[in-house]
């Protein structure tokens, strides 16, 4: 297959990669793209990422980078902007994290979700917003937020695991009755009604169309995958949970031959930990889990970074880009980028750290 991808020229300020410095987008100024999302479509691809000031909260919006050769990359604005009234959910002040965008060849539109927490109210919320537009580049127009599969069990749940118990909800939390409980759908009873909890998402459209979110749920003890509509603006009643009790957050799903795979992080707040990957011959499951894929020096903190994405290079076969933030929690907009070539190893995804890298020569072998 011959490569779509344009490598930087020399009048370019980048030519590769170096993972952690500072990136500069063509302007001159470092990217602000954190916790981000990529589409790529006719030669271009599109950054997606949370706008930060010195703090999380949302200021600003949603801002949009596009790129010809994922080196250099022009600021295009703000792809979703926060609203100025005040009684809005993505008011300002609001938390608005982990933006992707996807394309919808049914509808000829573009659909934005992200994870969001209403104004003052920390991360109780716990909701996944949806927004939608006519360009990659926006604007996008804001629809609504909500939990998700109100009323809907997970597909892989037993008859016996739907009826509740009074008494778990007064279990203490890490007590061996509470973990048990967990694991066997406390929260997922809990939230049965109102619906299931949406913080740290995903969402990974697949080879025949088909798009589904990734979500950490449960307290953030529980991953939920669920399938989208054919819109992509609203969710199936097909869902189901994975690794319960596994406290993973951050997932990035990519495909790779028969597997479809993801990367994920255990629950540190803004401080670094070891990775986590899994593997699964459907998107529903069953996800086999692989252990951690970074190796070498600084693995164990996955190179001081937290996953966001997987990007596949279009033209470049099993290219594929893990790309991570180095949180800044001091000054958020300082935050970094890590970004590194993933190789499949007897079936595992094995992330090494590379002081700096360039496509071209990291994949050679897939041309």
């Amino acid at each position: 297959m011959v490569s779509t991808l344009v490598f930087a020229q020399e009048n370019l300020e980048y030519n590769s990669f170096s993972p952690g410095s500072i990136w500069n987008d063509t302007d001159g100024s470092h990217i602000n793209a954190h916790g981000g999302g990529f589409y790529y479509e006719d030669g271009t691809y599109y950054w997606y990422g949370e706008h930060k000031d010195s703090h999380s909260l949302a200021n600003v919006g949603v801002r949009v980078y596009k790129s010809k050769d994922l080196y250099n990359w022009e600021n295009c604005g703000v792809a979703l902007a926060v609203s100025n009234d005040p009684n809005s959910e993505i008011t300002k002040g609001s938390v608005i994290e982990r933006p992707k965008v996807v394309y919808n060849r049914n509808t000829d539109k573009y659909i934005l979700w992200f994870h969001l927490e209403l104004k003052d109210q920390g991360y109780a919320a716990a909701r996944t917003g949806v927004a939608i537009g006519d360009s990659p580049l926006g604007p996008f127009t804001y629809i609504k937020s909500f939990r998700p599969n109100a009323g809907v069990w997970p597909q892989n749940f037993s008859e016996e695991q739907k009826n509740f118990n009074s008494e778990e909800s007064k279990y203490e939390w890490w007590t061996q009755e509470w973990s048990e409980a967990l694991e066997d759908g406390l929260y997922t009873r809990r939230d049965f009604e109102g619906g299931q909890m949406s913080r740290d998402m995903t969402v990974f459209v697949d080879d025949d169309g088909k798009a589904y979110h990734i979500r950490s749920s449960e307290e953030n003890q529980t991953l939920h995958i669920a399938l989208l509509t054919d819109d992509y603006l609203d969710f199936t009643d097909t869902w189901v949970r994975v690794q319960p009790g596994g406290q993973n957050e951050a997932p990035a799903v990519f495909k790779s031959g028969d597997y479809y795979y993801m990367i994920t992080s255990g629950l540190t707040g803004w401080d670094p930990n070891a990775a986590r990957s899994f593997r699964s011959k459907s998107m529903l499951g069953p996800w086999e889990s692989l252990g951690n894929p970074a190796k070498g020096k600084g693995a164990n903190l996955t190179f001081n970074s937290q996953s966001t994405y997987v990007l596949s290079v279009q033209g470049l076969k099993d290219a594929h880009i893990f790309m991570a933030d180095r949180w800044n929690p001091k000054n958020h907009q300082d935050g970094r980028y890590v970004w590194l070539p993933i190789k499949i190893s007897d079936g595992k995804p094995v992330i090494n750290w590379i002081n700096q890298w360039n496509i071209k020569d990291e994949f050679l072998n897939n041309f």
